[in-house]
Order: C-alpha cells, then sequence, then structure tokens
C-alpha cells in the first residue's frame, strides 16, 4: 500500500480509488460471493486502497483470524486513502462523507472480528475511537459498545457512555438505564417508576423475554422492527446477562411493568 502511495500522485491515487469504488458498487449487487470476491480482487487490482474489497473478503473468510486480518487490511487501507488531511477534514463529521465510509465499515468488522477473538479490550478502543471520528454514530456502534461494558461491569463507562447519548429514547438504552438505576439504589422510588414507564414505551416485550415468561423472536431481515419483539430479543441477547447477573433486577422489572398498561398499538 506504501509503494503504491509513493509512485502516485494525490489526483491519480483518487481516481483510481474512485474507480475500484465503482467495481465495489457492482459487486455488492451480485448474488453469488464468488462474483463478489472476483469483482473485490478486481478493485484491488487497481489499487490496494480499495477498504471496502477488504470488507468483502473479509465478509467471506475460512476463519475468525483470517477475518480480522482481512478487515485490519481494510483499516489500514482507509487511513492511508484519507491521509491526515482527511482525518482532520472529517473529524467527528464521519460517515457523512463518502470517501470515509469505507474506513468506518471496515473499522466496525475489525472490531467484531476482535470481540469474537475475545479481545474485549481492543474491541472498545475501536468503538470508543469511531464514535469519537462520528458521535453521530449512524452505524449504531454506542449498542454494542453498551454491552461490552455492561459485561465487564464497567459502569463508570457505561455512565459516560449513557451520558453522550442522553436524548437516546432507544429501549436498549431506557432498559439500561433503568438497571443501572436499580443497581445504584440511590434513585427515587418515583424516579424509577419513570424510567421503568419510558422504557416500557420504547418496547414492553423486554420484560418477558428477560423473565422467560415470552419466547424470543429473531428478526427474519437485515432490520429491527423498533418496539417489536425482535428489538426486545436482541436486546436481551447482548444486555440480558447482565440483568440475570443483578441480583432481583428481573424480578423488580417484571413487578413494576405489572402495573403498567399495555402500550396502544
Amino acid at each position: 500500500m506504501k509503494s503504491f502511495l509513493a509512485t502516485t500522485t494525490a489526483s491519480r491515487r483518487r481516481d483510481a480509488i474512485d474507480k475500484a469504488q465503482d467495481i465495489i458498487y457492482d459487486a455488492l449487487e451480485r448474488a453469488t460471493a464468488r462474483s463478489r470476491m472476483a469483482l473485490a480482487r478486481k478493485a484491488l487490482a487497481i489499487t490496494p486502497l480499495c477498504a471496502d474489497a477488504y470488507c468483502i473478503l473479509a465478509e467471506e473468510a475460512r476463519s475468525v483470524e483470517e477475518t480480522r486480518d482481512l478487515y485490519a487490511r481494510g483499516v489500514e487501507a482507509g487511513e492511508l486513502a484519507l491521509g491526515r488531511k482527511g482525518f482532520k477534514e472529517y473529524a467527528e463529521h464521519f460517515w457523512g462523507f463518502l470517501e470515509t465510509r469505507p474506513y468506518m465499515r471496515a473499522r466496525a468488522g475489525l472490531a467484531g472480528a476482535l470481540l469474537k477473538l475475545g479481545d474485549e479490550d481492543a474491541a472498545i478502543g475501536h468503538y470508543r475511537d469511531m464514535l469519537k471520528l462520528n458521535p453521530g454514530d449512524n452505524q449504531g456502534i454506542r449498542y454494542v459498545l453498551m454491552g461490552c461494558l455492561l459485561r465487564r461491569g464497567d459502569e463508570a463507562g457505561l455512565k459516560e457512555l449513557l451520558a453522550a447519548y442522553e436524548d437516546e429514547g432507544s429501549a436498549h438504552w431506557l432498559y439500561t438505564r433503568a438497571l443501572l438505576a436499580f443497581r445504584e439504589g440511590r434513585v427515587s422510588e418515583n424516579e424509577v417508576v419513570r424510567l421503568v414507564k419510558d422504557a416500557w414505551s420504547a418496547n414492553e416485550h423486554v420484560p418477558g423475554i428477560l423473565a422467560g415468561t415470552a419466547s424470543p423472536v429473531v428478526s427474519e431481515g437485515d432490520y429491527i422492527t423498533v418496539g417489536g419483539p425482535d428489538e426486545a430479543t436482541e436486546y436481551v441477547a447482548e444486555c440480558g446477562p447482565a440483568w440475570r447477573g443483578t441480583p432481583g433486577a428481573v424480578e423488580w422489572l417484571t413487578k413494576i411493568v405489572a402495573t403498567l398498561p399495555a402500550n396502544d398499538g
């Protein structure tokens, strides 16, 4: 990659990256892994700085280690393609510009692979850096980071993350706020009930799935239904161990929601 940088001008590099990216867009429309991989390699033959090409290859890798290594190459390619100027120019607005998205996709993939390999410290570092680059968090990185911090029992880090998105109204955020309030035991009863009501309004399926009185519902597609049982299932899969590992928390939540009316619709 560095030799490519050394032997090409900035304008030629940008032209090559744009040409390779057009091939990637074509690859993403292909139905078979074989055709996608062939086009990814074609893109890399044009320039080794095509981060999305490594992402496509990583998705078809035969091992988690190979996935990690390919995403790592994608991150390196993205960093070199953007350069210091790009990181400075797009700071805090990554994802808002098309040029930054291949890098962000590669870095999210790398962090996910590191999680699977048990290197949670490294994954958390990537997630935190990505939120600094793009506080708007179009990729939903904050939800994955929240799950990591819950599993680790890092309540200080969790409070900091929750405060950074204090207006967040998702089930993930609201139920986790309620859990923290229960753990601390310093919040007034009225405030606790309000927190649970807010969470219940966002998704009334979470308590039942947590308690095992309702069956999980896995989303059939790539999208999660906001307020639906599939969203609740995803939350419980990610954060359920933290609830169940907090003595009395699930019973406390169940008791409060039993007094609440079902949401309209």
